[in-house]
């Protein structure tokens, strides 16, 4: 299994796959960060938004990381 750590540019391309998974940074001191786990993507290329299930009570939301602090934890095979 692969894992590598790729920060999410707020500006130009973007990649995330199904099984990965994202932290999203706090913009505001004291505020924790979002972990979630990539459950679909809606472009082929691996391109957002993401369908992505929320720790730590499991809801499910579409994630737009334009302007988000994040980075994705890729898992799982390499993607080309």
């Amino acid at each position: 299994m692969r894992q590598t750590t790729v920060e999410l540019p707020r500006g130009g391309r973007r990649e995330a796959h199904v099984g990965d998974r994202i932290v999203v940074h706090s913009t505001h001191q004291g505020e924790p960060e979002r972990v979630g786990e990539v459950l679909e993507c809606h472009e082929p290329d691996g391109g957002p938004p993401y369908r992505v299930r929320w720790e730590p009570d499991g809801h499910t939301a579409l994630f737009f990381p334009a302007g988000t602090p994040a980075v994705v934890h890729h898992t799982g095979p390499a993607h080309s």
